[in-house]
């Protein structure tokens, strides 16, 4: 835990889940750059505050906790993760949670927004998801500014905002982060919104084969079928009956529905931290198994699963946090994976073979069993044995 001093306060701030290995703090140089904009100490006057702030993208809510005095804020998010981080936050502050309103990033959006805060996030194609949903917000006054590290501010992130919202300027660096800054432009013919993607899959991978899939913005590989879920979609395992398949980081939920064409008598539960993966996950499940049983399931990792409540955990685990590279997401993902199985439960992985996973569920489960390798992926299996 660390703490983030601003011109309205001083904050405790943590990360969700906080990880003793983990050293990453819960803000960077680019918050506190927008920070201080707002407060009038670089590039322009102060900015007004009164009207409604909406604040896109806070990553642990460093910039909605430090502005919560402005009632009211409006926190948008794809992550369930961000979400738990702003509310704990919030606690540990002794700020009052309603003095942030937290919605996810399919929700409807504030009718009016006065302030316009961006956290421009890893994937533009969710920026321009939320830009196409806030844009009629917005009106002639109203203050747009975007913050981030220089790595994650392109030229074609400032060509979208010119396109969405109006003209876009960008600051000098200072320590590595930059601002956005645009002004609000009347439109003579709204452009579409391409979000979601929705295609056909490709033959050769089971049995979703040929069949369609639905992406929303933000979601992983969304505009193709990445490798490793290939990989792991041609080695499933065969199995019949009665059983809860769990798709674990589900994404856009090929994993689970191919498992539920498998095996029409399963039920599956997928989970992810992210908004938009699960409605991705619920689309792509509704079209290729109607009538199906299956939930939805926001948290982090398996957190809202009871224990021994699982047959079949299913995953295809990230290795970065926003654009932090690190295992710290895998642990916990596995961890609550042998939580959730029942005794002799089984915990399927795929992942490149250069991480290796295989060490870490040998110490865990006791074993680790090589279902499937080719020179850059592996498929491994875990079994749950008996006792604690």
């Amino acid at each position: 835990m660390n703490r983030l001093t601003t011109s309205w306060g001083s904050f405790e701030l943590a990360r969700h889940p906080q990880d003793p290995r983990d050293t990453l703090r819960a803000w960077d140089a680019a918050d506190e750059y927008l920070l201080r904009r707002l407060h009038g100490e670089v590039d322009g006057p102060a900015v007004p505050l009164s009207g409604t702030v909406a604040v896109l993208g806070d990553r642990w809510g460093a910039l909605s906790v430090s502005l919560a005095g402005h009632h009211p804020v409006v926190q948008i998010t794809d992550s369930w993760l961000g979400q738990r981080a702003t509310l704990d936050n919030l606690a540990r502050n002794g700020v009052d949670p309603d003095a942030v309103r937290l919605l996810t990033s399919r929700d409807t959006p504030p009718e009016r927004i006065d302030v316009l805060l961006v956290r421009v996030p890893k994937t533009l194609s969710l920026l321009q998801d939320q830009l196409h949903r806030l844009a009629p917000a917005l009106h002639e006054g109203t203050v747009v500014l975007g913050t981030g590290m220089v790595r994650e501010i392109h030229t074609s992130t400032l060509r979208l905002f010119e396109r969405l919202i109006g003209p876009t300027r960008t600051s000098l660096a200072v320590k590595k982060a930059r601002l956005v800054s645009a002004v609000p432009a009347p439109r003579q013919t709204a452009e579409a919104n391409p979000w979601p993607l929705r295609y056909d899959l490709p033959e050769g991978i089971g049995p979703l084969s040929g069949r369609p899939v639905t992406n929303h913005a933000g979601v992983f590989c969304a505009d193709r079928l990445d490798i490793g879920t290939r990989f792991l979609l041609g080695h499933l395992p065969a199995r019949s009956g009665p059983e809860h398949v769990v798709d674990l980081g589900c994404g856009n939920g090929v994993v689970g529905t191919a498992a539920a064409l498998a095996n029409p008598a399963a039920r599956v539960t997928f989970a992810d931290e992210s908004f938009s993966a699960l409605a991705s996950a619920r689309a792509t499940f509704r079209e290729n198994v109607p009538g199906g049983e299956a939930e939805f399931v926001a948290g982090d990792a398996l957190s809202a699963l009871e224990d021994a409540s699982a047959d079949l955990v299913l995953t295809n685990p990230p290795f970065h946090s926003h654009q932090a590279t690190t295992d710290a997401t895998a642990r916990r993902m596995f961890a609550d994976a042998r939580r959730v199985l029942r005794p002799g439960g089984e915990l399927w992985v795929v992942g490149n073979r250069h991480l290796g996973y295989h060490v870490r569920l040998r110490r865990l489960f006791g074993s680790c069993e090589v279902v499937a390798g080719e020179p850059r992926f592996v498929v491994l299996r875990a079994v749950r044995r008996g006792g604690r």
